[in-house]
């Protein structure tokens, strides 16, 4: 069970920067499967290669869905457009732990993307002394999703398949 949260848990930080790439002054993703590899330094949890079925649709819910929970738990969250992409700086608190993040959004949204990610957490398991990590999220189109894809699927290592559309009961597995 502490597997299977985690693994949520980091499909919902997936989604979370993936929806930061939805928000309404960036684009909207190419519609289709997109794969979505996770490498993460400073943290315990093994890089994570899933695939991600679109379309705009998907991508603007992901948007409407993720932006109210995350002005309820962020003090802070700010997106600027740059020369190369697009900044992303926040502040957030969940279950005692305050993270400031820094992410750097380069690329297309039609062939790939790249999210680049820093941030810092205090408090929690993260202990007084805070915890430092580093995140790239490299995204690549695959094409059309597979006949069994419906928009919103994603499947995770091992085969784990959930549907973004189901984001309240990924949000009822979290600890408040």
């Amino acid at each position: 069970m502490t597997r299977k949260l985690a693994l949520l848990g980091s499909a919902f930080c997936l989604v979370v920067s993936a929806g930061a790439a939805c928000a309404d002054d960036l684009p909207v993703r190419k519609a289709g499967l997109w794969e979505l590899k996770m490498v993460r330094t400073g943290s315990a949890m093994p890089d994570m290669t899933m695939q991600h079925c679109t379309d705009e649709t998907v991508d603007k819910e992901m948007n409407n869905n993720v932006s109210p929970m995350a002005k309820q738990i962020c003090s802070k969250q700010d997106i600027k457009k740059t020369a190369t992409g697009y900044v992303s700086d926040s502040e957030c608190n969940v279950a005692g732990i305050s993270t400031t993040s820094h992410a750097e959004i380069t690329g297309d949204f039609n062939s790939a993307y790249t999210v680049k990610t820093s941030s810092h957490a205090q408090g929690g398991a993260a202990g007084a002394a805070g915890h430092d990590t580093a995140m790239t999220l490299e995204a690549k189109w695959l094409g059309a999703c597979k006949p069994e894809q419906k928009p919103g699927d994603i499947v995770m290592p091992g085969g784990f398949k959930m549907n973004v559309r189901d984001m309240d009961k990924l949000k009822a597995l979290l600890p408040k």
